[in-house]
């Protein structure tokens, strides 16, 4: 195996895992943050990856769209971790598009990636995802929902960059006679 199918392998694994721990329906959100130098081994922002990154995007694209599902692709911090999302999302739950366009070194590689992938892509400022992987420590928590839930994953690195996610539930609400569901 190349190092760039291992890191596709690694990738679907992840993600396959986050999914089924997450249980999303149809139409909701994933956010990814992904560094491409910690997957190859050098320190976020250091030795941007374009092919490292593509491998992820190609990894994780199919498996979203599979189950209806959507990819909100964090940017670096250049961009203020700003995220590209299909068009389509970005109207139907309101997000503001700003004018910029990911760059492998202003915006990330990832983030490129996914914006040369996507059918119609934009770049919104924010999001609320549902659930989220963290490709080497990207810090996805600002776009997710509320009450984030850590998950353990058995697939703990992608190439040598940590794995992180999470799914997120609604807040509990009205005190010790609350009944939850």
């Amino acid at each position: 195996m190349t190092d760039l199918e291992i890191i596709r392998s690694e990738t679907r694994a992840a993600m396959a895992e986050l999914l089924e721990a997450a249980q999303l329906k149809p139409g909701a959100l994933v956010v990814v943050g992904c560094s491409s130098s910690e997957i190859q081994g050098g320190r976020i922002g250091q030795n941007s990856a374009p092919e490292a990154a593509a491998a992820v995007y190609d990894a994780i694209a199919p498996i979203l769209a599979e189950r209806g599902l959507y990819l909100a692709a964090q940017c670096c911090e250049h961009l203020n971790r700003a995220l590209v999302v299909e068009r389509e999302l970005a109207e139907r739950r309101g997000y503001e598009e700003v004018c910029v366009r990911p760059m492998p070194k202003a915006g990330g590689s990832f983030a490129a990636a996914a914006f040369e992938g996507m059918r119609d892509p934009a770049v919104v400022e924010a999001v609320r995802a549902e659930a989220g992987l963290d490709i080497g420590g990207t810090l996805i928590g600002m776009h997710l929902k509320a009450v984030a839930v850590p998950l353990r994953l058995e697939t703990r690195k992608i190439g040598e960059a940590s794995v992180a996610a999470a799914k997120t539930r609604p807040k509990l609400i009205g005190g010790e006679r609350a009944v939850y569901f």
